[in-house]
């Protein structure tokens, strides 16, 4: 293999090293929790302050993103998943929210795991681009976090 500029590789991403020690510092908080029920109340405070935290476009779509997939989908528990709201069912991600901040992407994301029930023949969207959360969005939102769990 030689050895030129144009094959060399630079690793993660500073924002990828940042979210892989997020979830190593989540999975030890997770560990250190005693009850079920603690484990569920303090993930779910978890969640809402890395909303809080976020920038003001991305907290409110967060913000309605979170209130659509805990109304439409109850089953669903969230939980922080490499430093994103996430939701969960029997302790797998079934989908999460992406700020656009997080990775510097202009635009935040919606994302479906591959447990999510989605499927639509041999092809269907995994991933959703998110730039205002409206009611028509939130309905969409609604239904498909619905089907994913179904």
């Amino acid at each position: 293999m030689s050895n030129t500029e144009s094959s060399t590789h630079e690793g993660f991403t500073t924002e990828e090293r940042a979210a892989m020690k997020d979830h190593a510092q989540e999975l030890k908080t997770a560990a250190r929790r005693n009850s079920r029920a603690d484990k569920a109340a303090e993930a779910e405070r978890d969640v809402l302050a890395k909303i809080a935290e976020m920038q003001h476009s991305d907290r409110i779509m967060a913000e309605r993103v979170h209130a659509v997939i805990t109304a439409s989908a109850p089953a669903l528990a969230p939980k922080l998943w490499y430093g994103m709201p996430a939701y969960a069912l029997d302790g797998k991600v079934l989908c999460f929210f992406q700020s656009a901040e997080k990775f510097k992407a202009r635009y935040a994301t919606l994302g479906f795991s591959d447990q999510a029930k989605l499927d639509e023949g041999t092809m269907w969207a995994a991933g959703f681009a998110l730039t205002e959360v409206t009611a028509e969005v939130e309905a969409r939102i609604g239904a498909l976090v619905k089907q994913a769990v179904s």
